[in-house]
């Protein structure tokens, strides 16, 4: 929940102040134990959460760049940030990266600095500046983040780019689509008034669309607008998505495929924390929110079989987390001491497979996607000259 906060500084200035919480006690809570003098609190709707969600996102492999380019200059870290605040533009932006060098200032650690803000820095984060505190290390651990974040977007980059031309198509169909059914067809429809009891069931259809369209245009158009609008902001809903993952899993050639990805992104996650210098078990528990429902119980099985003192590798198979090619890479990994190391291997190989296999179904895909459009746009044009044809064969 989201709430708006009305607040004191320690300088004696009035902010406002934006902030998600559990609850409205928690959120009280939180910003007084960072120095501010709470003067009201109010609820913010979340009606259009999911909207804004997307733009206020803290962009948080950025903030890892500027900063480490900073730290390397040999700014100090409380000065660093001053920096960052000072040339960001943004408010929301400009506020969390303000208090967060008030909380430096005041002698406490950056990552218990992160972890007043929840909606920025996610556990992960946190916990790769924690482990790199306890070894004085926070510029290496910073380039390690920075470098999982730029393996994760290059592989989101391939299926977006992959997403691209399938999109464009079904927009394109879609348009036509819609220029038939709303223009077209009306007009259609009232040469066939006269002879709608000949028509074949299709087209009777087909003009009833048409007649509805000419009388109630707006209203119809209305409707269907309002029914794009209300799935798109359903699919902004973690629950739908969850809903419709869950149907995806249950696809066999495509669930073992998300199962191969979600892998992979886990490996690479537990890797770069078991190079930070976090031990094994609590890496794994920290990767558990990258993956579905189903492998997190098979997961933490296995941080159990791992924690009883069982091999990482026998213990992953044996709850299906592995693949044949990670299996042995885990083995391998055990005997040579480089756990950290191979998960990362691991990561990259399967990337790769993923990467050819986005590229083979947008090949299969897009001719099939294309038959799919041409056999709608070719139907709705049959239907309505099949009475023309039906006419003209009854004169011969």
């Amino acid at each position: 929940m989201r709430y708006q906060l009305k607040a004191i500084t320690q300088e004696g200035r009035v902010e406002s102040v934006n902030f998600q919480a559990a609850d409205e006690a928690s959120a009280v809570q939180q910003l007084e134990g960072q120095g501010y003098t709470i003067l009201s609190v109010k609820t913010k709707s979340e009606l259009f959460a999911p909207w804004r969600g997307m733009r206020a996102r803290f962009p948080v492999a950025l903030f890892s760049q500027e900063l480490l380019v900073l730290l390397n200059a040999g700014l100090p870290l409380v000065v660093a940030i001053e920096t960052l605040a000072e040339k960001e533009k943004r408010e929301d932006l400009k506020t969390v990266l303000d208090r967060i060098a008030g909380i430096l200032r005041q002698g406490r650690s950056f990552s218990a600095a992160l972890e007043q803000f929840p909606h920025a820095f996610g556990p992960l984060y946190v916990a790769t500046v924690r482990a790199a505190e306890k070894t004085s290390d926070l510029g290496p651990a910073l380039s390690r983040y920075v470098a999982y974040e730029q393996q994760l977007e290059a592989i989101r980059k391939r299926v977006m780019n992959a997403s691209i031309y399938p999109m464009l198509l079904v927009g394109v169909g879609g348009l036509v689509s819609l220029f038939l059914l709303f223009y077209v067809v009306p007009r259609f429809s009232r040469v066939y008034e006269d002879r709608s009891a000949d028509l074949p069931m299709f087209s009777k259809a087909l003009l009833a669309w048409g007649h509805a369209v000419e009388g109630h245009g707006l209203l119809v158009f209305a409707a269907l607008l309002g029914l794009a609008v209300g799935a798109a902001y359903a699919l902004r809903l973690s629950r739908v998505r969850a809903a419709a993952g869950d149907v995806l899993w249950r696809i066999p050639a495509i669930g073992e495929r998300l199962k191969v990805y979600q892998l992979a992104r886990f490996y690479r996650t537990t890797g770069m924390l078991l190079r930070g210098g976090i031990p094994l078990v609590a890496a794994l528990r920290m990767g558990t929110e990258l993956l579905h429902p189903v492998l997190r119980e098979r997961l933490a099985a296995a941080s159990r079989s791992i924690s009883e003192g069982n091999a990482v590798s026998r213990s992953m198979d044996s709850n299906g987390l592995t693949t044949p090619v990670a299996l042995r890479m885990l083995s391998v990994g055990e005997q040579g001491g480089n756990m950290g190391e191979m998960m990362d291997r691991i990561a990259a190989f399967h990337d790769e497979e993923i990467s050819r296999w986005v590229d083979w179904f947008t090949r299969l895909f897009e001719p099939l996607l294309m038959a799919a459009i041409g056999l709608v746009i070719g139907a709705i044009v049959i239907l309505m000259y099949m009475p023309i044809f039906e006419l003209a064969g009854s004169l011969q």
